[in-house]
């Protein structure tokens, strides 16, 4: 049993082969066809380039650091959560702002093609340009033909609009806006084609930033990888460049807030502290002036050394107050929100120093993700909620701070006032100025240190450097990334091969005929007892026209194998039917009553198709007498409807005689036992040519007759489903001596080929036994 099968899987396998095979010519034309497809496909395809940028990034977790300005916004990643501020600025290189801006400034929504070889080629450095001088709100996706007229002159055509333009013209077209055409390179519009496609800023940002990629390749370095790819391969770098340059800006824009904000209030605060200064040193003068004080006196002097110390330790504590309540009144002005902290003059204090480096980092990040989200994201709520927290602390802090200072300012006021208090005998004058020298000192120092810090807030502006530094310049591969050429070749190859197996087997799959022996021992019982190949002329007379030709030799073999069928003498009689009409029973019939005459046997070949006969007309015998006319005339003898046939003095003819109205009941006619009996008795061999049996039932009529019923199924016509008629009736046993001969078989479709003489040896041996077991 596994031998069977395993013999079955061979044939099979071999079977689709020879299928394959056949149709070498089809896959040959398809794979050129499929590789003429490829070589088109890459000739005029733009090739796309790779553009590939490296960007070192601050980041003290990893050692990147650039600077220690960028502390405090390194430490947003993990009070947001985020991973670190690789990741962050990443994210900021892949919004879509960044990118608009990108496409803005270099004009990337108006692309230029030329022209060339039967495709549009884009050009990066046009002849001359459009520009929008007033475009519509949402300008539709619009292409412009330009033909030159002349040096001078242009026409410019789209759909619906037609203008002629010179350089400067302006015109309006619906959807875009007003446009201008102006010369890029003068002298350099040739007759060529051009086209102009403009369209929206969203749409070319929404399509650069599916070729835009931006990823992290080691997550132990912080190196940020920045590809495009684009098909102009120094309008790719030039777009990338212009992108890490307005990364670069807006980084360094964040920086300057910070210092552009504590300057602003240094400068605010440096006027008001230089007008009391002013007027205290105006009141000063005006002391000395009005009482003719040219000097002190020892005693004052004694006075001043000794309250000196007391006078420095309080301008320090005046100023430290007055720093702390103009930051509480900055903190509690509610139109600060958004502002950045003065991070200048901020004291000392560590845990004071975080919260304000957190608080404008927070700040800041809320600027970014305004980028591309709204106030009313769940993110910049999240942002909102903690800045608010974080002033709260802050201003709790420095409200703190201020209760300290006040408490150390008061302590040393009390201090000098004793001081004084203990110093006797010094004039009244005296004290009055150095009341006024003190207040003047104590404005002076804070002078002084507000011109310090706007220094160093203005000295740490020009020394700001960017969060990130370009350590790869954008840079084109030097060959393309696509169209690759093996890997289209070899598509075209696979698919010059999948396309005929797929057509192959869903024709196979959709086609019901009969195509090979197999196939009809897999669907009935019923042996094969003859193969008859296609015969390529359309002479029916096969056998005795070619008597040395395949289809003889075949026939021979037929003949050999009814011996099996009719083995005693009084077995004469073959009925020939099919599933349906044009399977070839005519053609059998005449080719085999022939080889049987040829044997000396006398053959008689009945036409008792009546309803659409074709045996008479084949061999141009005349059909005005016939079967029909028996049946109805009762003075007609037999030999008055036989007729011989001159392709062998051994062979005659009944023909059907003119068509009845009844042919069922015309078969049935009483006289039809009497004529079999007295043919029987002259021929050695009786060959009925019936209807097909698939059709109607005018075969089983004449299969009481028959000693051997041999039904014809032709190659690539029989359908598989008309086979079950024929094994219904070897089941039921309404037709005895049942047998099938193949027609018109193709052998490379049927699955092998003829040697002559060879079939009839092999069929011999393998239907006998299995005659030999049905009986």
């Amino acid at each position: 049993m596994v031998n069977h099968t395993d013999e079955e899987d061979s044939i099979n396998l071999k079977e689709i082969f020879n299928k394959l095979i056949d149709k070498w010519l089809f896959f040959a034309l398809s794979l050129f066809i499929c590789l003429l497809i490829s070589f088109v496909y890459i000739r005029y395809t733009p090739p796309t380039y790779q553009i590939k940028a490296k960007l070192l990034v601050n980041d003290d977790e990893k050692g990147g650091g650039l600077g220690k300005q960028a502390g405090a916004l390194m430490d947003l990643g993990s009070l947001m959560g985020a991973k670190n501020s690789v990741d962050n600025e990443v994210e900021i290189l892949r919004t879509r702002f960044l990118m608009e801006q990108v496409v803005r400034q270099m004009q990337l929504n108006i692309v230029y093609t030329k022209k060339i070889d039967f495709v549009s080629r884009e050009l990066y450095q046009p002849p001359f340009r459009f520009n929008i001088i007033k475009g519509v709100d949402t300008i539709k996706a619009t292409k412009f033909d330009v033909h030159k007229i002349s040096n001078l002159k242009f026409r410019v055509t789209t759909k619906g609009f037609t203008k002629e333009v010179t350089w400067g013209d302006q015109f309006v077209v619906n959807g875009v806006g007003v446009i201008q055409m102006e010369p890029n390179q003068i002298g350099l519009v040739d007759s060529g084609e051009y086209f102009v496609t403009i369209s929206s800023v969203d749409e070319r940002v929404a399509n650069l930033m599916g070729k835009l990629s931006v990823g992290v390749s080691n997550k132990q370095v912080s190196i940020i990888d920045i590809g495009l790819s684009y098909t102009l391969q120094q309008k790719g770098e030039d777009i990338l460049n212009t992108l890490i340059r307005k990364y670069t800006e807006a980084n360094m824009s964040d920086k300057n807030a910070i210092a552009d904000s504590t300057y602003q209030f240094i400068k605010e605060r440096l006027n008001v502290i230089a007008s009391e200064l002013g007027d205290v040193e105006d009141k000063v003068e005006t002391f000395k002036q009005k009482n003719q004080l040219a000097d002190m006196s020892e005693q004052g002097k004694l006075l001043v050394q000794n309250t000196g110390e007391f006078s420095a330790d309080l301008a320090k504590a005046e100023t430290q107050v007055s720093v702390l309540t103009d930051l509480e009144k900055y903190l509690k002005d509610e139109s600060n929100n958004t502002r950045v902290f003065p991070s200048a003059l901020v004291p000392s204090d560590l845990v004071f120093s975080n919260l304000m480096s957190q608080y404008n980092a927070l700040l800041i990040e809320r600027e970014k993700q305004l980028l591309s989200d709204t106030e009313e994201s769940p993110f910049v709520k999240n942002i909102d909620n903690q800045i608010k927290g974080l002033k709260s602390d802050i201003l709790s802090n420095v409200q703190s701070s201020k209760s300290s200072a006040l408490f150390t300012r008061n302590k040393l006021r009390a201090q000098l006032s004793q001081a004084e208090g203990q110093i006797s005998g010094v004039p009244q004058i005296e004290k009055n100025y150095l009341k006024l020298a003190r207040n003047q000192q104590i404005k002076q120092e804070l002078y002084i240190f507000l011109m310090q810090k706007a220094e160093e807030t203005a000295i740490s502006k020009t020394s700001n450097i960017s969060i990130a530094k370009t350590i790869d310049p954008p840079k084109a591969d030097v060959l393309p990334i696509s169209p690759k050429k093996s890997i289209i070749y070899l598509m075209g190859l696979i698919a010059g091969l999948i396309i005929p197996i797929v057509f192959i087997f869903v024709v196979e799959l959709f086609n019901n005929t009969i195509k090979t022996k197999e196939e009809i021992n897999a669907l009935t019982q019923v042996p094969v007892i003859g193969e008859i190949s296609h015969n390529d002329s359309d002479d029916n007379l096969v056998v005795a026209n070619q008597s040395r030709s395949a289809i003889s030799e075949q026939f021979r073999a037929l003949r050999t194998n009814l011996s099996f069928y009719l083995k005693n003498k009084d077995e004469k009689v073959i009925l020939l039917t099919s599933s349906m009409s044009g399977e070839g029973k005519s053609f059998t019939a005449i080719n085999l009553g022939n080889i049987l005459a040829l044997a000396g046997k006398k053959v008689l070949l009945m036409e008792l198709d009546l309803r659409k006969p074709g045996l008479s007309a084949k061999l141009s015998v005349d059909n005005s007498v016939g079967f029909s006319n028996y049946t109805i005339t009762p003075n007609l003898k037999v030999e008055d409807i036989i007729q011989p046939l001159l392709i062998n003095k051994n062979i005659f003819i009944i023909s059907s005689g003119p068509l009845p109205p009844n042919p069922a009941e015309t078969l049935m006619s009483e006289h039809m036992p009497k004529l079999m009996k007295d043919l029987k008795e002259e021929f050695d061999y009786i060959i009925m040519d019936a209807p097909p049996i698939g059709v109607i039932a005018d075969a089983q009529l004449l299969s009481v007759y028959a000693d051997v019923t041999l039904y014809l199924v032709r190659q690539k016509v029989t359908q598989k489903n008309q086979i079950t008629t024929v094994e219904d009736l070897y089941r039921s046993g309404k037709m005895k001596n049942l047998g099938i001969v193949v027609n018109d078989i193709i052998s490379k479709y049927y699955g092998y080929g003829y040697g002559y003489g060879t079939y009839g040896e092999e069929a011999n041996t393998k239907w006998y036994s299995k005659l030999l077991r049905r009986s």
